[in-house]
Formats: structure tokens, C-alpha cells, sequence
């Protein structure tokens, strides 16, 4: 029997699945600066919830908008 006052741990869940995204858009710049840091890193798979192949779509994405300058590699 679970303990009172501890509440269980919910699974995430993938924010394209939900929202029923086939593809992750380079282009969409909003919707990738929730997967990066504030440092410009890219969040991994455990922390953002994402599926492994939305994650991989997110990260040639945002890998993408980088090379041609809609979002920064890093931040100053």
C-alpha cells in the first residue's frame, strides 16, 4: 500500500504525439526552444518526455534551424 503524502510518479508524455505532429518542423522555432536549455544544450529524452522518434525528429531540427540562423548555438 503506497504511503500517504507521497504522490507516484507520472510518466511524460510526448508533446508531438499528443498534439498529433507527424513531423518536427525546423522552421518552428518556438515549439523547439522547449527542448534546449538555457545554455543552448539539447534536452534529452528522460526530461523532456519526448518518444524516441519525435526525439530524434527534435534533435536534426533544431540541429537544422542552427545552420541557417533561426536559433543560436549558443547563448551569451
Amino acid at each position: 500500500m503506497p504511503r500517504k503524502g507521497r504522490g507516484g510518479k507520472r510518466r511524460k508524455v510526448c508533446q508531438f504525439c499528443v498534439d498529433r505532429i507527424k513531423q518536427a518542423d525546423y522552421k518552428d522555432v518556438n515549439r523547439l526552444n522547449k527542448f534546449l536549455t538555457e545554455r543552448g544544450k539539447i534536452l534529452p529524452r528522460r526530461i523532456t518526455g519526448n518518444c524516441a522518434r519525435h526525439q530524434r525528429q527534435v534533435t536534426l531540427a533544431i540541429k537544422r534551424s542552427r545552420q541557417i540562423a533561426l536559433m543560436p548555438y549558443t547563448t551569451e
